[in-house]
């Protein structure tokens, strides 16, 4: 099981995949009600996220809570209807994978259904990194 330190107490808490796999769940429920400040309840001050699409590898990279917030805001601007069906988490002490079905309307009135997934890592019960993933289709 991972660590994670009681600020409160100063002492080491045990995180277990069951905690992370719940966290998992409530974040593709907050997701759904397009819910940022309860998904941003989820993420550590030192997080990233990994968008599918960008200009490196990676796609384009946001770094810290704020740039996190700003990053997942333009998901819902893009795709003001977003919603995550057919979900499945799984996930251990220090690490999770969501997959999902993801819908939604473009501005543009285009619709979108692409399988995909998400990556994340576990610090301490916080999300430290979420790296996005989305099936291209044509």
């Amino acid at each position: 099981m991972a660590k994670r330190r009681n600020a409160s107490f100063g002492c080491e808490v045990i995180v277990s995949a069951r905690e992370n796999l719940r966290a998992l769940e409530t974040l593709a429920e907050a997701f759904n009600d397009h819910d940022l400040d309860r998904i941003m309840e989820f993420f550590a001050d030192d997080c990233s996220l990994d968008m599918p699409r960008g200009s490196a590898p990676w796609g384009t990279r946001y770094v810290g809570k704020v740039a996190v917030r700003e990053g997942l805001a333009t998901r819902f601007q893009m795709l003001p209807d977003v919603h995550y069906g057919d979900v499945r988490h799984f996930a251990t002490e220090t690490m999770g994978v969501s997959e999902w079905l993801v819908t939604g309307t473009l501005r543009s009135g285009k619709t979108i259904a692409a399988r995909g997934c998400d990556h994340y890592e576990f610090r301490e019960g916080k999300v430290v990194r979420k790296d996005s993933y989305w099936k291209i289709v044509e």
